[in-house]
């Protein structure tokens, strides 16, 4: 598990550093302005990844761990989703973002480029995310890592190749070349995958609720983490915009460290839960602990950092050391969460997950909207730690009701009933 762990998380801090820079490139290319908008462009944007493909990833993950036989069905099953949900999402993105974009402090943006980044970003992304799930879940760490790498060092290349040899220096003319290299690695991804057999496409009915279930948690979580970047855009400058989606797109980056843990846990606490939920408690605890560390150790490397990333990013991005200092404690409380949700889904209680997220995604986004419009940036930074430290209670309650009840039903006859949310 050790050396798994060191592998999948170089590969994710190789994929997170290639971002950054591909960040950096674009930061400098395009200037705080367009930049700005396309900060705000991008919030919208990871609010609607999350519902393409209706949550179906979990179930392939899921059951093909469990079941390798039942891999042709469920990526059928995948990709169906995935074009039909993101018919509909690119629609309505391209349509919701036009308007909005109108009542922001930045500049407008045509019905194209929207069309072009919520291709590229929504569908195109969704099918090369699809392509490191299918690994994971037939066990092939090695090939997960490389699909992961290889995106990422594929999009900073692209960012190099676009702003550095051809000089682009506007919001349009990087949405044709970001769709444009997705597509290219899309298919790359379908080659990878076209030795494992063809899809069967049918949709499997049975998983269309738990997939809804899955796909709300991650969406609700993706409204809070982006709505404050909608909302400071309507009262500060686009460049503060700017700056403030620099800092955060840096603190998604950190994250590496506790999801390269949660990308290796989950497949084994879905094992172990099979014949309960108790059974995977201890490794959801060693999970936790090692979550704990490895969040401490980010949340100083990031501060003791902050000071020298306008250097990197730009001399324009004057706030973006506060930002960063400010955000980089959150780090410790979504590692501390995130073995606890971890379990709950692994071993199929998405109806107790996505009741705990949901409700913290819904409360938190109008908190952080409320926090953000009375006293921006400062009331922002308060409800983001605030909601964070309610979900590290909340979900661990749950965990810990959860597990006396499946050692119940697990040592007597009587069937314990389910947990009342």
């Amino acid at each position: 598990m050790l050396i798994n762990y060191l592998l999948s998380s170089g590969s994710l801090a190789t994929a997170s550093l290639s971002q950054l820079v591909t960040f950096a490139i674009l930061a400098r290319a395009l200037g705080p302005t367009e930049f700005g908008l396309f900060v705000q462009v991008s919030a919208v944007i990871a609010v609607a990844v999350q519902f393409c493909g209706l949550g179906a990833s979990d179930c392939l993950l899921r059951r093909v761990a469990r079941e390798p036989e039942s891999y042709a069905s469920l990526l059928g099953h995948n990709l169906l989703l995935i074009g039909l949900s993101g018919a509909v999402l690119v629609v309505s993105g391209v349509t919701a973002m036009s308007s909005w974009v109108r009542l922001s402090s930045g500049p407008s943006v045509d019905a194209l480029t929207l069309t072009l980044l919520f291709f590229g970003n929504v569908v195109l992304v969704r099918v090369i995310l699809l392509v490191e799930t299918v690994f994971l879940s037939l066990g092939r760490v090695h090939a997960a890592n490389r699909a992961v790498v290889g995106f990422a060092v594929a999009r900073m290349a692209t960012a190099a190749l676009a702003c550095l040899v051809f000089q682009i220096s506007s919001l349009s003319e990087w949405a044709l070349w970001q769709c444009g290299g997705n597509l290219l690695y899309a298919l790359v991804g379908a080659a990878w995958l076209s030795p494992l057999g063809r899809p069967r496409i049918k949709i499997l009915r049975e998983e269309l609720q738990a997939g809804l279930l899955f796909s709300s948690q991650f969406m609700g979580r993706a409204v809070r983490s982006n709505v404050d970047l909608l909302v400071i855009g309507l009262f500060t400058p686009i460049e503060t915009v700017g700056s403030y989606g620099v800092a955060r797109r840096i603190m998604d980056s950190s994250y590496l460290t506790i999801d390269a843990l949660n990308r290796l846990i989950y497949p084994r606490l879905a094992r172990e839960s099979r014949d309960g939920l108790h059974l995977a408690l201890p490794t959801a605890k060693r999970a936790l602990i090692a979550a704990l560390a490895l969040g401490t150790a980010t949340f100083l490397i990031l501060f003791l950092l902050a000071p020298w990333l306008p250097a990197l990013f730009g001399r324009d991005y004057h706030d973006l050391p506060f930002f960063v200092r400010c955000l980089s404690g959150s780090i410790i409380l979504v590692g501390a969460w995130a073995a606890a949700i971890d379990l709950l889904g692994a071993s199929g209680r998405q109806d107790a997950r996505a009741w705990l997220l949901n409700s913290a995604n819904l409360l938190g986004s109008v908190l952080i909207a409320v926090a953000t419009w009375l006293a921006a940036p400062i009331g922002t930074f308060i409800a983001l730690y605030a909601i964070d430290g309610a979900i590290v209670v909340a979900a661990w309650l749950v965990v810990i009701r959860l597990v006396r009840r499946s050692r119940l039903h697990a040592a007597g006859p009587i069937r314990a009933s389910p947990l009342p949310l």
